[in-house]
């Protein structure tokens, strides 16, 4: 009886991607809806961030993959594929932020989070999970203090920490995405943790004396 092969390893979402891609540039239509249908979510979150307009979030993801798609060819592998294109939604952000004349500033709807799978409802689930109303009002206030305090950031202060703490990205690729130094990306996030910790611990140590 003749032994089967070994099964080949399972492709990582990085190799899927790159396969996505090059099915795409040889034609293959369904392959880059695939890749939208994957990241339309995350670049909506990420642009989300950035604009107040929430109605504007839905056309510049468009646009964004619009131009990802024209500059598929282009893409060589060298990056991972999802930060080759957050660059291209921070960059069409901006565009669409200077066409307009508007300054990049944190969508509060957004912040807030309507997905299920929205992080930044996590600070707020985990301060309430005792479920009293203090506990439940307390967490409100801290939640709303961060979002004010991130809305208050620098533009590059905010996206670099957004990168970060939201979408989870490494040092490496929040450098790659915002085409800077990797120790420019940890002097922003450092500087942006401090200042919505300045914001934040006051409310913390008022709230630490308390039994709930």
């Amino acid at each position: 009886m003749t032994t089967p092969p070994p099964a080949a390893p399972a492709p990582s979402p990085g190799d899927s991607d790159l396969v996505l891609v090059e099915r795409t540039v040889a034609g293959d239509q369904k392959a880059f809806e695939l890749l939208v249908i994957k990241y339309q979510k995350r670049i909506e979150r990420l642009i989300g961030r950035m604009v107040r307009d929430s109605d504007l979030v839905e056309d510049i993801a468009q646009e964004t993959f619009i131009r990802a798609y024209r500059a598929l060819a282009q893409f060589r592998g060298e990056a991972q594929f999802y930060t080759w294109l957050y660059r291209i939604a921070v960059n069409t952000a901006k565009k669409a932020l200077v066409d307009l004349k508007r300054d990049p500033v944190v969508s509060e709807s957004s912040l807030k989070g309507g997905d299920d799978d929205d992080e930044t409802s996590g600070v707020e689930n985990e301060l309430t999970s005792a479920e009293t109303p203090e506990t439940v009002l307390a967490a409100k206030e801290i939640a709303a203090t961060v979002n004010s305090a991130m809305e208050a950031l620098p533009d590059e202060l905010r996206q670099a920490v957004t990168l970060r703490e939201i979408e989870g990205l490494s040092y490496e690729e929040i450098a790659e995405v915002m085409n800077c130094p990797i120790g420019t990306v940890r002097s922003r996030i450092f500087r942006a943790r401090e200042a919505i910790s300045a914001k934040v611990k006051p409310m913390l140590e008022n709230q630490s004396g308390k039994r709930w």
